[in-house]
């Protein structure tokens, strides 16, 4: 049977779950898995299901006859295939701890992603990436020929039908059009130390200040530079016994696991920018052994 994920967000008013179980019920589908939730504060309605079509219909014709409710209550509403995978489009610098996380969290299927390439301004990782069979795009990127490399970078995008660019600890900052461009559809990962140890070695600068706490934090990229809505953040413990080089390697695993969880819930449809905030639902029982790994 058909499995299919719906979202819907809008304002919050009575009678929406009963409109949404009730069509389902006469499409002939059966609820495998909800979540919602009710924003007090600014009044918002977010929901997710996960279902089965016992009755054979597709996602097409789902959304088609879901219309009038969406119209009714004003919903912003998607229905997806729970089988396709989310082309993503991966970008890295010269840090590969995360891009060789998740070409390996990839390759043994606990990622399950359609990678349609990899975008660097370096070369550093070319043959790690062609080695896995995925395109390898070098864009080198200065201050003279930024806005050329960018066009790049979208015509990759495009041509690829990428959904989702994750930056793996890509260091630059992309413009606010592709920030725009993008919205919702970007995510990136930093140490957690931000703002308060800034520029080059912040792990040295935090092992100097004898910080006991090393975490990350991903977020989707916005104009403001690492303000975006959080999706996911963890944290490791330090003691004073250990040194500059192990808060790098530290951080760098608490990087990896917490971009990994970030792009599980995105691509399981989990996750609703709620302002300058997320709702990120729960794993759904079905995938949470994979959603987990790591």
């Amino acid at each position: 049977m058909a499995k299919f994920v719906l979202r819907v967000s809008c304002k919050s008013s009575r009678g929406i779950v009963a409109a949404i179980s009730g069509y389902l019920a006469k499409q002939g589908c059966n609820i495998l898995d909800s979540s919602q939730f009710d924003d007090p504060d600014t009044g918002k309605f977010f929901m997710r299901l996960s279902f089965v079509s016992e009755a054979g219909v597709g996602d097409d014709a789902l959304a088609e006859g879901f219309k009038p409710i969406a119209q009714k209550f004003e919903m912003a509403a998607e229905i997806h295939d729970g089988q396709s995978r989310m082309k993503v489009l991966l970008m890295v610098s010269r840090f590969g701890h995360c891009l060789n996380d998740l070409l390996y969290r990839w390759k043994i299927g606990a990622l399950p992603i359609e990678i349609v390439g990899v975008v660097s301004n370096h070369f550093d990782y070319q043959k790690v990436v062609v080695n896995h069979d995925i395109p390898f795009h070098h864009i080198p990127v200065t201050k003279a020929n930024k806005p050329q490399a960018e066009a790049r970078i979208i015509d990759v995008v495009e041509q690829n039908g990428a959904e989702l660019i994750v930056l793996a600890r890509y260091m630059q900052i992309l413009s606010d059009a592709m920030c725009q461009k993008m919205s919702g559809r970007i995510i990136n990962i930093h140490h957690s130390f931000l703002p308060s140890f800034k520029g080059a070695n912040p792990y040295k600068q935090a092992y100097e200040r004898g910080v006991k706490l090393i975490g990350a934090t991903a977020h989707y990229v916005t104009a403001d530079l690492d303000e975006g809505p959080i999706i996911e953040q963890d944290t490791a413990r330090i003691t004073h016994a250990q040194s500059a080089d192990d808060y790098v390697s530290i951080g760098r695993d608490v990087e990896s696991q917490v971009l990994a969880r970030a792009i599980h819930a995105h691509i399981h449809h989990r996750t609703f920018i709620n302002g300058n905030r997320t709702v990120v639902f729960p794993a759904s029982p079905g995938s949470f052994a994979s959603e987990r790994m790591g």
